[in-house]
This record gives C-alpha cells, structure tokens and sequence, in this order.
C-alpha cells in the first residue's frame, strides 16, 4: 500500500509590487525592505519586474501581526526561516511561530506592567541625574552600579 503524498501546486507569480502593497496595507518600500532582508520573496519578469505569489500576502500578514505585538524583524525573520518559500503559512505554522514568540511576549508584558506599576512615582530609568531617589535608587545604588536604563530590566527579571 502506497501512501499518497499531498502536492501543492506551484502558482504563478503574477501579483505586481503595486498590487500587493494595495492589498497588503504596507507601502512598496516596506516590500522592497521585507525582500532585502529575506522575509519575502518575489521574481523577475522579462522585463526585469518584481513579481509575486498570492502566498506572499500571508507572510505579510503574518510579519505585521508580530510587528504589532512587538517581535523584532530579526526575530521574525529566524522564526520564519523554518517556512517554505513555496507556499503560505498555515494554521499549524502560525502555531509553531507563535509559540517560539511566547517567552519573548511574556518577557514584555513583565516589563510593561512594571512600567505601568511604577510610573506614577518613577519611570525606572534609573537615570544619573536622580542621585537620591527614596523609592528606587537611594543614594545612587544604581549609577554606581551600570549606566542606562536599569530599574525597570530588574524589576522584571
């Protein structure tokens, strides 16, 4: 007994780099941008033209709606490499790109919530020019320690 392997047919790249800003919500530059730096892919006409597969709003959709949650390009673009170039995502690889965001995600939102609980009295910066906040930084602890903005990176962890 043979098992019966599911092919997807290749479709044609047909979609214009107009097109699929219109239909995606991101300008052309962005397009141009996702392609350098291997986040979409596109082929050439004979005529030298950018030329795309309708699975490539999907990849759009899918790098917007980590962008918005907060994913950096970088790590989009590690979490995707995964994908085949030939089709678009499904259900169960927005599964798998989801879960490799979810630690990252919480991370975030343990920082944002240490913001919102401490931005009425400080903004866990833990800026050099507070050198004695009572609350956060008595006497300077933190300039002694590190420059920058540390408070809050503590807090979380």
């Amino acid at each position: 007994m043979t098992k019966k392997v599911k092919t997807r047919k290749i479709k044609p790249a047909n979609l214009a780099v107009g097109d699929v800003a219109k239909r995606s919500g991101v300008s052309v530059a962005t397009l141009h941008f996702y392609e350098e730096k291997d986040l979409i892919h596109s082929v050439r006409n004979a005529g030298n033209q950018r030329r795309y597969t309708k699975d490539v709003l999907r990849r759009i959709a899918v790098i917007k709606a980590a962008q918005q949650v907060g994913i950096s390009l970088k790590n989009i673009k590690q979490a995707m490499s995964f994908l085949p170039t030939k089709h678009a995502p499904d259900k169960g690889d927005w599964q798998k790109l989801s879960k490799q965001w979810n630690d990252e995600l919480n991370q975030k939102i343990q920082q944002l919530s240490a913001l919102r609980d401490h931005l009425s009295s400080c903004i866990g910066c833990g800026c050099l020019s507070l050198k004695a906040c009572p609350l956060y930084n008595p006497n300077d602890e933190l300039g002694e320690q590190q420059a920058g903005a540390v408070l809050l990176q503590q807090k979380a962890q």
